[in-house]
């Protein structure tokens, strides 16, 4: 996708297919106007704000499903880039894991890049990152006291005493209930400041939430897919769930890891793993609701993945995290703010969504 931008609100001109840290948002004006605060949302019931869009670090490091396999110093600097570029624009909030990066998929570990890319910035400027990571629920992990381990693990990479958000990375075979009450210890050792769940449903998203609110904690987010074409929090009850519960949702693949762009074409699409994915035949499907997302996005001058990133801000305890692996992405995602569309569009959107069927997501969100 080729883009101009400009200063205002990251507005598009052009486009065809194809330790803790504070910052100060790019105003909307011009590049050399001076930053204002980009808006914050709580997390759930916890005393944590974050921005209403995060920055998803899944591929930063990885060989096993991004960057054509392969890991360089040129797609270091593309994402050191992305890092920088979104601190510039306003988002301060970045999700990792344990397992993104080497030792499980890559070539090095993405807590360690994020760690590595925080302490720089910070030399040059007073910043503020809200960093939120995640445990990896291993079969052979068991009980409250794994969850403080592999915690303790991931603040050494990240060069921290403490990060603003934990989570659960998925449900574990067994041992769930000790993951819970792990989480809650790190609350009370002041590791953390607040804690969340991934990939969890309904029944679990409950359990756990009663779990810590016995001891008076609140549990702050779960971690789901959730895109325009991937509803399916909205169907299993998991959405409803969290805006009862006062839980919040953080979206990841929010859009369809380039689906909904306008980057992909049946005579063009994605390689790799996702190639398997978004088939061509499943992008001819997808072709009438991307183009009414490119109409849509004109009327405001926005690209089709802004439209798309805005759409699930819409939907209100919502907060996205695309994954950025370059400047130019993280500069479209910060596009994605200061504005909203009409409750008449949200709608058409999803009617026109809701013909085609969602690709598979990950299975443990059955468990």
């Amino acid at each position: 996708m080729a883009l101009q931008v400009n200063g205002a609100g990251f507005s598009l001109l052009r486009w065809r297919r194809g330790g803790a840290l504070r910052t100060r948002a790019v105003a909307s004006e011009s590049v050399a106007t001076t930053r204002e605060e980009v808006e914050k949302v709580k997390l759930g019931g916890s005393d944590l704000k974050v921005t209403k869009l995060g920055i998803g670090a899944w591929s930063w490091g990885d060989t096993t499903y991004w960057n054509d396999f392969q890991w360089d110093d040129r797609k270091l600097k593309a994402a050191k880039a992305a890092f920088d570029t979104s601190i510039d624009g306003g988002i301060t909030f970045f999700d990792t894991a344990e397992v993104y990066g080497a030792g499980v998929m890559g070539a090095v570990n993405s807590e360690t890049l994020l760690g590595r890319f925080i302490k720089e910035r910070q030399q040059k400027e007073a910043v503020e990152v809200a960093v939120a990571t995640k445990f990896a629920a291993l079969p052979w992990r068991l009980g409250r006291g794994s969850v403080l381990s592999a915690l303790k693990d991931s603040l050494s990479r990240l060069g921290v005493s403490s990060v603003e958000l934990y989570q659960l990375h998925w449900p574990g075979i067994w041992g769930n209930k000790g993951y819970i009450d792990g989480l809650g210890d790190a609350v009370e050792q002041g590791l953390v400041k607040a804690v969340g769940v991934s990939n969890y449903s309904e029944r679990r998203l409950r359990d756990a939430y009663n779990q810590l609110k016995k001891r008076g904690i609140p549990l702050a987010s779960n971690q789901v897919n959730y895109s325009l074409i991937y509803r399916i929090p909205e169907e299993n009850g998991v959405k409803a769930t969290c805006d009862e519960l006062g839980i919040t949702l953080i979206a990841y693949s929010p859009i369809a890891q380039g689906a909904l762009t306008g980057k992909y074409t049946p005579e063009n699409p994605p390689t790799g793993h996702r190639g398997r994915i978004y088939t061509p035949e499943f992008l001819k499907k997808l072709q009438p609701l991307v183009t009414r997302i490119e109409e849509v996005g004109q009327n405001y001058r926005k690209t089709p993945t802004q439209v798309v990133l805005n759409w699930l801000i819409a939907q209100d305890n919502v907060v996205p995290i695309p994954g950025a692996k370059n400047a130019e992405q993280a500069t479209q995602f910060a596009g994605a703010l200061g504005w909203r569309l009409t409750e008449q569009e949200i709608e058409e959107l999803r009617a026109l969504a809701s013909e085609i069927n969602p690709v598979i997501g990950f299975p443990v969100e059955k468990l």
